[in-house]
């Protein structure tokens, strides 16, 4: 190999360095960046220096780019019309002709040259690989960084009295913001390096449900209507007594005539004030849309100092209902409370039957048990996808065939499906 073709490859070699470096330190994870440079020994320190001041640093990767461009264009420039000098004709006119079509050919071929190898792999490749490959070439990038640093400074300082003078706009400032996306990816990788849920540091978690928590809507968090447990208002003191007695719970909704028209809910400690009627003891319920969002509600929730919320259909009628503590659990995990008593049924009987509870969610189940059942906006529950299906409630025993699943409804209420036999059909 001739020492011209050296030259070019070690040229390039150079451009795909300083172009993937450049687009690596845009591209890195800012936290990662941050938690690197907390650590001890000498790659903390240089990426300290490096990343003290951004702009310096981009523009170091752009003066070595130029630089080695500069120095491939010189060499494969000679390089190329060797090759081409042999090209020649008795006619002066063709000779000036081969001689353009000469220069648009060698300009055509170092292009693509530095295009596919100087500027888009090892773009891509640094763009993929940011984080590790910063950090990796971190020491020669700090090399060239002090090596240019009076030509980096000098084209930042022109750079800043262009950008203050014609276009009145501050120049060089050093901005290092964590974006949600950044902190979101952060997060996801330390909880996919964890083998086991369970293991998940609580902090970590907190920190993924603090993120999510702003797109959650009502629909997603709220105890369902076939769920409900209420009082008619005129129903006696009695009556309301021994509902609570059954159920165990603390709080019970009233409604007049159906669960669609509720007035509030009553509370068991009301019942010492010994109260002649419901109405008497009735406290106010929020009313709020299924697309709302739960940070939202949570909000109006505070100022009006209520505790429950009705969550409403399209239609107006009465979707669920949603309680404080069943926003903060999406922030903290799981409360305890006479809600959550019951354990949701999820049993492999072999690779191809199941028994689950109707109210495990489709996406769920789908995850954990490699399925495939159809999941859509309208519902979030098995039970939800098999009335979805049938525009009915089935009745015991009944069997229903979506896509290349048997449901065999084992258990049911008057109101919604309980327990339900999943079995996998086989493709014809």
């Amino acid at each position: 190999m001739s020492s011209e073709s050296i030259i070019i490859v070690i040229s390039l070699l150079f451009s795909a360095f300083f172009s993937g470096m450049e687009i690596a330190y845009v591209s890195s994870n800012k936290i990662h960046i941050e938690i690197e440079k907390k650590q001890s020994g000498i790659l903390a320190k240089i990426l300290t220096k490096i990343t003290a001041k951004p702009s310096k640093f981009i523009a170091t990767m752009l003066i070595g780019n130029n630089i080695a461009l500069v120095i491939y264009g010189f060499y494969m420039g000679d390089v190329l019309m060797e090759w081409f000098a042999g090209i020649n004709s008795q006619s002066t006119f063709v000779n000036y002709l081969i001689t353009d079509l000469n220069l648009l050919t060698q300009t055509f071929i170092s292009t693509i040259i530095i295009l596919i190898t100087a500027e888009f792999l090892p773009k891509v490749f640094f763009q993929i690989y940011s984080n590790l490959l910063l950090k990796l070439f971190s020491v020669p990038a700090y090399v060239f960084y002090m090596l240019f640093s009076f030509i980096s400074t000098f084209v930042i300082w022109i750079s800043d009295v262009v950008l203050k003078t014609f276009f009145k706009t501050e120049g060089d400032q050093v901005q290092l913001a964590f974006t949600k996306v950044e902190l979101g990816n952060y997060i996801s990788e330390q909880m996919e390096s964890v083998e086991d849920e369970d293991d998940v540091d609580s902090e970590i978690q907190i920190f993924q449900n603090a993120l999510e928590f702003s797109e959650v809507k009502s629909r997603e968090v709220m105890i369902p209507r076939t769920e409900l447990v209420g009082v008619e208002i005129h129903d006696s003191i009695k009556s309301l007594n021994e509902l609570f007695t059954a159920t165990g719970y603390s709080k019970i909704l009233v409604y007049k005539d159906t669960m669609d028209d509720i007035l509030g809910y009553v509370h068991s400690f009301d019942l010492f004030k010994k109260p002649k009627t419901i109405k008497s003891i009735i406290m106010p319920v929020e009313f709020v849309p299924e697309t709302m969002l739960i940070k939202d509600v949570l909000n109006v929730l505070t100022k009006k100092r209520k505790s429950i919320s009705v969550v409403l259909d399209e239609y107006g009628g009465t979707s669920g209902i949603m309680t404080v503590e069943d926003i903060v659990e999406e922030l903290f995990g799981e409360i305890e409370d006479e809600h959550d008593t019951i354990e949701l049924l999820e049993e492999k009987v072999s690779d191809t039957e199941f028994h689950f509870s109707a109210r495990l969610e489709v996406d769920y189940i789908n995850e954990t048990y490699k399925l495939n059942l159809p999941e859509n906006e309208n519902y979030e529950t098995l039970g939800g996808l098999i009335v979805n299906s049938t525009q009915e409630i089935p009745q015991q025993n009944d069997k229903v065939t979506i896509n290349n699943y048997l449901f065999e409804i084992l258990e049911v209420s008057n109101t919604k499906i309980d327990i339900v036999l999943l079995r996998i059909l086989q493709d014809d």
